[in-house]
């Protein structure tokens, strides 16, 4: 294994998040018309990048470990994090954000 690879070989799963109910929440929040998400007929958004295969990336948003507390974290509070950045603050709830998560590290 090369060295600082190991993080890719882990799948990252959210045990307070959902799925099926992150896929719902995708729906409500509109992430969908900003971002391409893997199996969601309404998600084909080219403004933002696609939220596909996120457990073989090292990053969220480009500086933050992919850890699901940072991938939560991120969706909640986008411009905390990185002001300035594309994403807009959409006060996602904490269990929405988990479900959010939960959805796009299934996917």
């Amino acid at each position: 294994m090369l060295a600082g690879c190991e993080g890719l070989l882990t799948r990252n799963t959210v045990a307070e998040g959902d799925p099926q109910r992150g896929a719902a929440a995708i729906y409500r929040y509109g992430c969908g018309s900003c971002h391409t998400i893997a199996k969601l007929k309404y998600a084909h958004g080219l403004v933002g990048p696609p939220l596909t295969n996120m457990n073989a990336r090292m990053f969220v948003a480009g500086t933050l470990p992919n850890t699901p507390g940072d991938l939560i974290q991120w969706i909640r509070n986008p411009q905390k994090i990185k002001p300035g950045t594309a994403m807009p603050d959409m006060d996602v709830t904490p269990q929405d954000a988990a479900d959010i998560a939960a959805y796009i590290y299934a996917y």
